[in-house]
């Protein structure tokens, strides 16, 4: 097997695996929303309808660097760093519930007058898109959801704690960190998980490298349960889910078909919590079928 000789070469690889032609750089982009200096990519043209994506917790923008591009033919493709993460802000107060990262894509949106708005978002990110479909259902056209539901229980909050607890101090490199990244992560493509550890981490003033993120997001990652607001969502909204992942158990997915008529969820056999990157281009497949029904 060749040897690729940056980071870029074997993403600019897969992108093109995606997408069946090589991506454009996205342009960086900041806006100010509630105090806080909120950065994002953007791809694509203004004029055409915005599709809005949401990273997972501990990800960043640059997360959806493989995907993003497929999409930019058709729409204005913004990739978000939510507050305490990537190139983004860090809050104060430590703030970073769900309603908290909620408020500030609110805003992002009205500063932009976004319409028309496809919502994407995985794990953390998912959660954000549910509520502002639910709050705001005459900007939204559709929504994606990758492996979380409405519901966030102790032992996934749990599990983040111990987690985070364990990645305190950071590691001696970056091939360190990629080698721990990939024993979590089993059934990623490398170039994935070398991008992530690209731009989802910064070396320390003592030299050590850490994700790059406000370590008091933990602060907000507790049981959550937001039906009073998703149950309100209008939109199309389709719930991608990795086969192997329990985030969203059996009941979970009844009451999502119960209480939300106009969804579809979709199981991804064998896959974990992020199957977007487990198998982009079967993903892509999944959300361009359920966006050409959208589009009729």
């Amino acid at each position: 097997m060749a040897r690729w000789k940056t980071v870029l070469e074997i993403l600019m690889l897969t992108t093109t695996l995606v997408t069946g032609a090589q991506g454009a750089e996205p342009a960086d982009r900041n806006v100010t929303v509630n105090g806080l200096r909120i950065h994002y990519l953007e791809w694509g043209s203004a004029d055409k309808p915005p599709l809005v994506l949401l990273h997972g917790i501990a990800r960043v923008a640059h997360t959806f660097d493989h995907l993003a591009p497929h999409f930019a033919a058709t729409y204005r493709v913004i990739a978000i760093d939510m507050r305490g993460h990537g190139d983004s802000a860090w809050d104060a107060k430590g703030e970073y519930t769900v309603e908290d990262y909620t408020k500030d894509i609110a805003a992002l949106i009205g500063q932009l007058q976004l319409r028309n708005i496809v919502l994407w978002g995985a794990s953390t990110g998912g959660r954000v898109v549910q509520m502002i479909a639910g709050q705001h259902p005459d900007l939204v056209k559709a929504v994606i959801v990758e492996d979380v539901g409405p519901e966030r229980p102790k032992e996934v909050s749990n599990r983040r704690a111990d987690r985070m607890g364990k990645e305190a101090d950071g590691w001696a490199n970056a091939d360190e960190m990629y080698a721990q990244v990939k024993i979590e992560n089993p059934r990623t493509p490398e170039p994935l998980l070398r991008a992530l550890v690209q731009h989802g981490s910064k070396a320390r003033p003592d030299g050590r490298i850490v994700w790059k993120r406000d370590p008091a997001i933990l602060n907000g990652f507790v049981p959550t349960e937001l039906w009073a607001t998703v149950r309100k969502v209008k939109a199309p909204i389709i719930y991608v889910l990795g086969g192997a992942s329990n985030i969203v158990p059996a009941q979970t997915q009844m009451d999502i078909r119960r209480e939300l008529p106009q969804s579809e969820i979709v199981m991804m056999p064998g896959l974990g919590h992020y199957p977007s990157d487990e198998k982009p281009v079967e993903f892509v497949a999944i959300v361009d079928r359920f966006l050409a029904g959208v589009r009729k």
